[in-house]
Formats: C-alpha cells, structure tokens, sequence
C-alpha cells in the first residue's frame, strides 16, 4: 500500500528558523520612518516590539535559535503531518504526485501558533503585560489570545468588522482563551472614530484594524506591545518550521517537490513553507517553480506596483516597500478574511520583484469548488484562505496530466475550515460572488500613495 502519511519523531523538530534575509540576492529596501522618510532605527520600533523581535527583524543570520520554552509548547502539536494525496490524484486522474502539510493540527487550528507563541515569550520575558492586535478570518487572534493564555499575557484583538459579524465562532474561540474582542473600526481609539465618522457603517479592513491596535500600544507607555500575525520579517522568520520540516518529510518520501504552491494574503504561511526550499534553488541544486495565490478580490501581488507605502489606513506605521493596494484600501467582505490585507510582505515582494515566485489570482468560488473537491477526496475542510493553495495545486495537477508531466507538487494546507463553515453553506446555497476589484478602484486607493522622492 501506499504510504499516505509522513511524520518526524518530536526528537526531529528544527530548533531553529532560517532567515532568507542571510541568502537573498539583493538586500531588502530599508523601513522608513512615518515622519521623517528616513530608514528606522530600533528605537523607532521599541514602542511597539520588544528588542528581541526588532533584532530578529533586522538580523542577517541565517539561522536563529528557538528558545526552549518556545520549542516546548511547539512540540503539543510539531511536528505537522505531511500527506501524499493519493485519492486526490485518483479523482484528477493525474501523474503528478501531490503533497501537503497540514498545519491545521495545531490548537488553534492553523499555522499562526508558529509565530503567535515566540511572540507572546518575548514579550513575556521583558516584563509586557498586554499585547494589542488584529485580525481579519480569526486565525492570528485566536493563536495569539492561545499564547498570551500560555505566558500570562491579556490580550486585546480588534476583528476586522465584517469577520466579526461571519465568523462568531472564532471570536467566541478568542474569548474562551480570555481575550477581549472589538468590532474595528471601534469607538474606543481616535483611529477607529475617525473612519465612522466618514463611514458609519464601515465593514473594516485589516488595515484600519491594524491602525486600532498600533494606537493603543504606542500610546500605553511601553506596558502593551503590538503583534502582528503575517508581514514582518520576523513573523515570516518563525514560520519557516513549516518548510524545514516539510524538507525532512519529502526526503522521507524520496522526492522533491517541482511545484511549490501557497495562498497569500501578507505573506506568513506562504514564506513558511517556500523560504527554505529557496536557498536550494538559488545554489542551482533544483529549479523549483513556486507559485503565490491570492483572492482576485484583494490582487496586492499581481496588480499592485511595488511601492512604499503604510501598513495601516491610519498612518501610524512606518514605510515598507511593498506590493501594495494602497493604505485606504477596503476590500469587499468575501470569506477569505485572513487575505484581505492590502499589501503583501515586504520579502514576499521583494522574491517576485527578483522573479524567484510567481503569482496569479483567483475568484472565490474556483477556490470555493476546489475545497470541496479536496475535503471530497482527502476527508479534511479547508479554510477558505487554503482554499486559493488548493486551487493552484488542482490547477497544476491538471496541467501535468494534459502534458502527460508526472511532477511533484507541494502545498501548505494553512488551516481547517470547522470554524469557516457558514462559507461552505452560503457557496452551496449559491449565495456566494466573484467579485474582481476594478482597475479604477485600485487606482483611487493608490492615489493616496506617500510621495517618496
């Protein structure tokens, strides 16, 4: 029989994140200051994350060690499985032989723990009380409300609003952890009043979330931090566990993936499983195609330019060039929460501006059609950000069985779907919408772009 199922003994977990930043070609743009346009320093971070995530951010280290603390709460749920999808091959009569990791074995239910714990140590071991964050599906707020739980810290999420109303379990999730949870935009910061004032009936965006949550750090004096769950450098950092163990397991399996698909909204789960892989293509031992899928209802990679620009709709971040929709930005309320972000990580962007990935865009109900072939064949339901993974794998299979290509494909399953499954209802009853963000709209939001000489 086939084997299905490739797992490491807990002894094998890496115990350490690889950092692309020591391997990239070109060294990634400098971070400007919101005020000054000039490149930050630490002190400029320190309001908002403790120094040893700032260090991490910076660092050109090719490999950081992960704390033991940190290991041992990783090692309730890592090593993640990876899978070879024998029933799906069968129900798409391909050659290809497809694998995924499935980080949706996780407690909370997706890859986010990956960086929500180290996150929550550090700031834990420099004396925070609170942390303070976003979130769009639910996924990032209930991994961190999970952390903070483990090391002692309150925490404080402000849901994107529409997320808020279609996702009432994962905000019961973060509560039952112990976090407080607000529908942004919200009245309790000047951030949040100032969008209801010009739009009261505003369904929110990650990036007026964001604006929320960075206000309430910066403002507490230094004894509530911020958290991010995609994006930054570090964050993509810690979600490389993702990938080294997936390394480990196709060895197992005596194969190499050719293909490497992953979803993107800013960037976090796709980095995890495709940075390690990318060392080994720029030494010229393999020519691996990697590709990045986005909803086309939120395209920041494939038609957003590559520019400087906020990371919130507030203006209270500092400048990252990136792929980006522009900082005013509000995307439509389609279920992929967890990718309705407006721009893409700065590394992410930076890999396509290199031409190491490529990208596509895909409608919500290709994705929605292609999560429910998957759950069909393989017995497990997709989050609906997945969901953009699997297409983009279904989508290669098909193309090696119409060349008569037997390649090896490898994606990220991010997430499980349980707590997504009004989506599934609404697709099914035909309630679901393409919607493809118009030029002219994209061109609005961009015009608010700062000005970087």
């Amino acid at each position: 029989m086939d084997t299905i199922k490739y797992t490491l003994p807990e002894e094998r977990m890496p115990t350490a994140w690889y950092n692309i930043q020591a391997d990239l070609p070109e060294p990634l743009p400098p971070v400007l200051h919101p005020g000054t346009h000039q490149p930050i320093g630490p002190a400029d971070l320190a309001p908002l994350f403790p120094m040893e995530l700032i260090k991490q951010e910076v660092s050109t280290e090719r490999y950081i060690e992960i704390p033991e603390e940190v290991q041992q709460v990783y090692r309730q749920w890592r090593c993640t499985p990876l899978f070879r999808a024998h029933r799906l091959e069968r129900m798409l009569d391909t050659p290809a032989h497809i694998y995924y990791k499935y980080e949706g074995v996780s407690p909370a239910g997706s890859h986010k723990p990956n960086t929500a714990v180290p996150q929550a140590y550090y700031n834990k071991q420099e004396g925070v009380r609170k942390l303070a964050t976003e979130t769009g599906a639910g996924q990032w707020g209930s991994s961190l409300a999970m952390a903070c739980a483990f090391f002692g810290l309150e925490c404080d999420v402000y849901m994107v609003r529409v997320s808020y109303d279609q996702k009432p379990y994962r905000r019961a999730l973060m509560e039952a952890f112990g976090a407080r949870v607000t529908a942004s935009p919200s009245p309790m910061t000047q951030s949040g009043r100032a969008v209801l004032a010009e739009h009261p009936d505003s369904s929110g965006s990650l990036g007026i979330a964001i604006s929320e949550a960075v206000e309430v750090a910066a403002t507490s004096g230094g004894t509530i931090k911020y958290a991010l769950g995609s994006v930054l450098n570090h964050v993509l950092m810690h979600q490389t566990i993702i990938g080294e163990e997936a390394l480990l397991q196709l060895e197992m399996a005596g194969e190499y993936p050719d293909i490497i698909v992953g979803c993107t909204g800013g960037g976090s789960n796709f980095a995890g499983i495709v940075l390690p892989f990318l060392a080994a293509k720029w030494r010229g031992d393999r020519n691996t195609r990697i590709i990045a899928v986005e909803p086309a209802a939120c395209p920041s990679l494939t038609k957003g330019p590559l520019a400087y620009d906020y990371g919130d709709t507030a203006k209270l971040t500092p400048l990252v060039k990136m792929n980006t929709l522009g900082h005013d930005f509000v995307p439509p309320g389609f279920h992929a929460g967890g990718l309705r972000y407006h721009g893409m990580a700065s590394i992410v962007s930076h890999l396509k501006h290199l031409d190491a990935i490529e990208a596509r865009a895909e409608p919500q109900l290709r994705c929605f059609e292609a999560g429910l072939m998957f759950a069909r064949a393989e017995g497990i339901i997709p989050a609906p950000e997945a969901n953009h993974a699997v297409r983009g794998a279904i989508d290669e299979a098909l193309r090696c069985k119409a060349e008569g290509k037997g390649q090896t494909i490898l994606f990220n399953l991010c997430g499980h779907g349980h707590f997504d499954m009004q989506a599934y209802i609404d697709y099914q009853a035909g309630k679901l919408q393409d919607y493809e963000y118009p030029q002219e709209e994209i061109a609005m939001a961009l015009a608010g772009l700062p000005n970087i000489g």
